[in-house]
């Protein structure tokens, strides 16, 4: 067993100290929130993410870059659009942090709609553990709840490193899910794969050069792209399916919807592999692009070290 696997937060007296009052303060005004009606949540929070656009700022132009870089196709007004959009979603993903964290069970089921639950029990069916790849939709802290009434699940993620809010974000994290996992444990990605569990990794960041190679990606020639995926993906029984979350265009709540498209995965060739994965990702990216977080700096790795800094 990992040693991470058993890993849980505890409640610290230090937390009382004064350095951590500013967090106590945003923590409270973000649990008060959350109880808050839905709608007005949401509206909140795209005038929220209205105001963090008109501050601008290196987020406003690292988005700007993204958006421009994967959707050439689209006029400069068509990108404002969708840059506009993007920000409200943003927005509205703080305070759906505080859903997914804090809504009792009865509450957040209500807003969830699930889509291809088969593709999962199937998955289940014909394989030892399932590797389930994500995108960093905007919307996830309250659809990787959302999964989790599904089918609980194992999480990697990254702690923060406030050591309070890692507490309120490993116990918020948790809630429906099985355990969660330090996103530098491999080997106890390992071996939840092999104990049959589901695990939500999320292969579509830059990671850096270590451990990644560089193939094609929304047009793109090259770009970092993890290989992550391959070494749990390659664990013997696993299977590999993806799963969307997204909101409903009517605003309403939350589609979590599980696909396939992996099929005869891994073939044996990781670069062709990778290739697929990045594929699978624009595919579902495109689906609801204003709800996707721009704001990372996807490209930031260059193929050669000597190449311009992308942004």
């Amino acid at each position: 067993m990992s040693k991470n696997k058993s890993l849980q937060t505890q409640f610290k007296a230090s937390f009382l100290l004064p350095k951590y009052w500013p967090t106590w303060l945003g923590v409270f005004i973000l649990y008060s929130i959350s109880w808050l009606p839905y709608r007005l949540q949401m509206m909140m929070g795209a005038l929220l993410g209205r105001g963090m656009m008109k501050l601008g700022g290196t987020r406003l132009k690292i988005a700007q870059k993204n958006i421009a870089t994967c959707f050439p196709e689209l006029s400069a007004k068509q990108q404002h659009h969708m840059l506009v959009q993007n920000f409200e979603n943003t927005g509205r993903a703080l305070f759906e942090t505080g859903i997914g964290w804090w809504w009792p069970d009865w509450r957040l089921k209500r807003k969830i709609h699930v889509v291809g639950e088969d593709v999962l029990r199937n998955a289940q069916r014909q394989g030892t553990g399932v590797l389930l790849l994500a995108m960093h939709n905007l919307c996830l802290e309250a659809c990787a709840r959302g999964i989790g009434f599904v089918q609980p699940t194992v999480v990697f993620y990254r702690p923060n490193h406030n050591e309070l809010m890692e507490y309120f974000q490993h116990a918020g994290r948790d809630r429906s899910n099985k355990y969660m996992l330090d996103k530098s444990d491999v080997l106890g990605m390992k071996e939840a794969l092999d104990d049959g569990e589901v695990v939500i990794y999320l292969p579509d960041q830059d990671y850096g050069r270590k451990r990644s190679i560089f193939v094609p990606y929304f047009g793109v020639e090259k770009v970092a792209s993890t290989i992550g995926t391959m070494i749990f993906a390659k664990q013997p029984g696993v299977q590999t399916i993806m799963g969307i979350p997204s909101r409903k265009a009517d605003g309403s709540g939350y589609i979590i919807e599980f696909v396939g498209g992996f099929e005869d995965f891994p073939s044996g060739d990781d670069e062709a592999d990778i290739i697929h994965v990045n594929q699978q990702l624009e595919k579902a990216i495109r689906k609801h692009p204003e709800q996707y977080m721009w704001l990372h700096r996807r490209f930031k790795t260059r193929p050669n070290r000597s190449d311009p800094k992308f942004y």
